[in-house]
Formats: structure tokens, sequence, C-alpha cells
């Protein structure tokens, strides 16, 4: 598949989802937010919005307020400068890469799929629309 399909304007893009895993050893998750990365765009974003109700139910004693930190942290690395830490001088799709690593924390990325569009921060909405409301 090329970066660029000349037909209609459309480009690739990469995303997955931010999924919340309250007991890592249960392996239980719920879905709270997406990543996006859109290479033609140098587009990388983090749309988030975390349901307390589904989390406390896989766990009543879950750290909401950890959970919410460590979100808005995702969302700090993808919008660059000062709040993204250490990862401030790397361009969008190093953030990306950084940020789809494989991790056993409470916030994890789930896997990565690619898909075409026109305007990659409208589908970072459609994908948090579909995929975690």
């Amino acid at each position: 598949m090329n970066e660029r399909d000349g037909r209609d304007g459309r480009v690739v893009y990469e995303y997955a989802v931010l999924r919340v895993v309250p007991r890592v050893e249960r392996g239980e998750f719920v879905n709270a937010g997406v990543l996006v990365y859109c290479r033609a765009h140098s587009y990388v974003a983090a749309r988030v919005q975390l349901d307390e109700s589904r989390l406390r139910a896989l766990d009543p004693a879950a750290d909401v307020a950890g959970v919410r930190a460590a979100l808005r942290a995702v969302e700090g690395v993808c919008a660059g400068g000062a709040a993204a830490g250490q990862a401030a001088g790397d361009d969008a799709g190093r953030r990306f890469r950084w940020l789809i690593a494989p991790r056993s924390t409470v916030v994890q990325p789930g896997p990565v799929h690619t898909g075409l569009t026109t305007d990659p921060v409208a589908e970072t909405a459609r994908l948090l629309d579909l995929l975690v409301t």
C-alpha cells in the first residue's frame, strides 16, 4: 500500500486503542482512548475518554486518578513540546512508535491497525466514538 492514494487524496494512517488494564494478572481491560498516526500529515494524537463505572466494574479499588494521569501523559507525548518530556525532540512517528511499544502497565496500547483517510483529525474523533464511547 502506498503512503498516498492519488485517486481521491486519502492517505495511510495507523491507530491503536488505549486500554486500561486495572489488574494486569487478570488481563481484563476497558478501552479508554485511541492513538492515531499519519506520516503524510506528520500527525500524531491521542483522544481519551475514561468510563469510570466500567473501570470500577473490573476493579472496585482501581486508582482512577492514576489512570487519568497516565492517559494525560499519553496525550502530552502526542502533543509534543514540553508536555512530551524526553520525547519532546522526537518527530511524530517516533513518539507514536514509543507509545505503541508493548508494556505491562495499567495503560496499554492494543494492536496497531491501518486505514485510509483524507482527514486524520476527523478520523481520530471517529475512532474514539466507534471504539471507546
